[in-house]
């Protein structure tokens, strides 16, 4: 054989080998590129409080993964656990109170994770109102969305707070005239989630202030990362990377408000077409924020679920909230925290998120915005 016959069998060798370990190396890289698509609703309109989920999208937190996500606004934490379980989205954001509820009316429902540890439901009243605590409902009107998160919990807050619910009169209203009646004075109070209407009311030109559940021993988590059981059970690793970026995205809205703030904007323009609008949109995400350092995060990760304080907050749901022919959901089935712990902040960075926030839950007293 000579030189020259050698060469050409070596350099045939060679590019054999080379191409099939190309074709060995490119083999996972190529399965990993496939795409999963996902519907994901959000319990209400796009706001700072949920920010955290576009930010996801735009900062490629979902891509990274292998999710292509298509993020779409809610009609209420109760129509959005409606529609996870009924098959119209796959994951969403939902109150815990809406959770365990729909899960008591046997609603197929699991709950990943948990983004926020205080959810400010409670009566609204206007800064110049008389009302100063719950006993002063009495006699008086107060607006109300039966389709709402909060408003199953009305006669626990009554009970708790000494009154009998019949005593004040309820004018049901629809969510999107809600704060105007308040504002306009054609209610004294609202019962809703007093963080996100006292933004409405405050763009509107009324400062407002607030009685909270949890002033009255009632505290509810915010919003769970929700899906159906049939969907943890035969897609774990999608249920683990959604968790991730949504936490990711949290985790990046926790570190940078305003960066957060400006991807919002940019992705839902109208937001941005009023100062009102951007109001909306920081005090929404300061009273998230503010609902953030809790034990549960700081202590374990973002998303992390005390099932102890779920199993208090089912126990007020099945008393007060629950119909008869609802049953108990059990807290260890209904949440998890499989998937929680790989995103946390540092010690400077929650001390960060506390002197940004601060002074947001001082505003629902009637504090300086």
């Amino acid at each position: 054989m000579s030189s020259k016959e050698g060469f050409k069998l070596d350099r045939r060798t060679f590019l054999k080998g080379a191409a099939a370990a190309g074709a060995v190396a490119m083999a996972p890289a190529v399965l990993a590129k496939k795409t999963r698509n996902i519907k994901f609703t959000l319990p209400w309109l796009p706001q700072g409080a949920t920010a955290y989920a576009y930010v996801a999208q735009d900062q490629g937190m979902f891509k990274k993964r292998g999710i292509e996500a298509e993020v779409t606004r809610g009609h209420g934490s109760l129509a959005a656990a409606q529609s996870i379980a009924n098959k119209q989205f796959d994951f969403g954001l939902v109150s815990a109170s809406s959770t365990i509820l729909s899960a008591a009316t046997g609603l197929p429902l699991v709950a990943l994770g948990t983004t926020n540890y205080e959810a400010y439901l409670g009566a609204l009243v206007r800064a110049d109102s008389p009302i100063k605590a719950a006993k002063d409902l009495v006699g008086k009107r107060m607006g109300g969305v039966p389709s709402s998160v909060e408003f199953p919990l009305w006669e626990a807050f009554a009970l708790k707070a000494g009154i009998k619910p019949e005593d004040v009169e309820i004018v049901q209203a629809d969510p999107r005239i809600l704060e105007r009646l308040l504002v306009e004075r054609k209610v004294d109070a609202s019962y809703c989630v007093t963080s996100s209407s006292y933004a409405v009311a405050k763009g509107l030109g009324v400062e407002t202030r607030a009685m909270l559940l949890s002033d009255y021993g009632m505290s509810f988590y915010s919003n769970n990362i929700v899906t159906r059981p049939e969907v943890l059970e035969s897609d774990p690793q999608l249920c683990e990377d959604v968790c991730d970026a949504l936490l990711e995205g949290l985790a990046f809205t926790a570190r940078d408000p305003q960066k957060a703030a400006d991807i919002l904007l940019e992705k839902q323009p109208q937001l941005a077409l009023s100062e009102a609008g951007k109001e909306n949109v920081r005090l929404s995400m300061g009273f998230m924020l503010a609902s953030l350092p809790y034990p549960e995060a700081m202590d374990h990760a973002l998303g992390y679920s005390d099932l102890e304080r779920v199993a208090e907050m089912t126990d007020l749901i099945m008393q007060y909230a629950a119909p008869e022919s609802a049953k108990r959901p059990d807290p260890e089935v209904l949440f998890t925290n499989r998937f929680i712990g790989s995103t946390t902040l540092g010690a400077s960075e929650w001390k960060q998120v506390k002197d940004y926030s601060a002074a947001f839950p001082a505003m629902l007293s009637g504090g300086a915005a």
